[in-house]
């Protein structure tokens, strides 16, 4: 048995047992202690709470602000997205709690008949979203779903030639010499069609691909699929590297970190190849690891950003974050140095 924790220049236990978070300390426990507890109490959670209450009886969440009367974009679908990225990835709920299941059938409500959750771009193709947004599906238990099967099949079909995916939709690439505001009304206007002027000899892009992989890596059969191992080695190709697509294009994009998870960046691309069973002497994984090990700070925890294009302040806000970020990397360091922790 090799002792994962050591692999640390600092102990990070102890920062996340003394945080005095409920929901820290009882991962903490269970995931890298290995303690065997009663499951967490969301009845005693402010925070999960807060998100309950507001959840409509459509199973959505409503939007901020105003929605201009011609919009396509479905920001309903988008808040819901956004409280499930607590509900299910941080707090680990799932569909035996009754918001959970109205919000997938919400959310299955948006999916096309061809297998993509619609409205985010309007009504243009969003694969990258529709990988993230099934990640949380498949993680509040719905891997057997046919409508998650559909999508799976979809997100193949969308896949450019090299094998991965792209920022925006893969529907408007053939579409070079739009104008900016053109581009917003496509992507904006409830009045405009689905853009099929795909390209896919285009390469693919890290940051598309890191969230559509989400998907694939908490499916037991997906994960070991050719093609989802192929989008992988595409993934961890560009650790640290400038990405093939005009968004989130610079490299300092991999160092700013999320949880739980919204864009594609190290932690988050390493928790996915950890799932999918790559190895900790791979070339790139071991580059990672390392160049987390090394920027591990004294305190025992990671920081929010290490972007030079990203500053984050030093507030409680984000030590929040830094405690839930630096929980996401023990697992996945455990993953890789231990056991196939789930």
């Amino acid at each position: 048995m090799v002792d994962w924790l050591s692999k640390f220049k600092y102990d990070p236990i102890k920062p996340l047992m003394d945080s005095e978070d409920k929901a820290i300390i009882y991962f903490t426990k269970r995931d890298l202690l290995d303690y065997k507890i009663e499951p967490l109490d969301y009845e005693d959670l402010p925070e999960v709470q807060n998100i309950l209450k507001k959840q409509l009886d459509d199973g959505s969440w409503p939007p901020k602000g105003k929605i201009a009367e011609n919009s396509g974009v479905k920001y309903h679908l988008i808040e819901t997205w956004k409280q499930l990225r607590f509900l299910v990835q941080q707090y680990q709920m799932n569909n035996s709690h009754p918001t959970i299941q109205k919000a997938a059938e919400y959310i299955f409500s948006c999916q096309n008949d061809k297998g993509d959750i619609r409205g985010i771009l309007a009504n243009q193709y969003t694969p990258y979203y529709t990988g993230a947004i099934m990640y949380l599906l498949i993680k509040a238990g719905y891997k057997n779903y046919p409508r998650i099967e559909k999508g799976f099949k979809w997100l193949l079909n969308m896949r450019q030639n090299d094998g991965g995916w792209v920022i925006g939709s893969p529907g408007m690439i053939g579409l070079s010499n739009l104008a900016k505001a053109e581009i917003n009304d496509l992507t904006s206007n409830k009045n405009r069609e689905t853009a099929r002027a795909f390209d896919k000899s285009k390469p693919f892009s890290a940051a598309g691909t890191g969230m559509v992989l989400r998907a694939f890596s908490v499916h037991s059969t997906y994960k070991k699929s050719e093609e989802a191992l192929t989008a992988a080695r595409l993934l961890k190709s560009k650790f640290f590297k400038k990405d093939n697509w005009f968004s989130y294009q610079h490299p300092d994009n991999w160092l700013r970190f999320q949880y739980p998870f919204w864009w594609t960046n190290l932690v988050s691309a390493l928790d996915s190849l950890s799932l999918m069973g790559f190895s900790k002497d791979d070339k790139d994984v071991e580059k990672a690891l390392k160049w987390l090990i090394h920027h591990q700070e004294p305190d025992g925890l990671w920081k929010v950003s290490y972007s030079k294009i990203h500053k984050s302040p030093d507030d409680q806000k984000t030590f929040k974050s830094r405690l839930w970020i630096t929980l996401a990397i023990c697992r996945i360091f455990k993953r890789f140095y231990y056991s196939n922790l789930p």
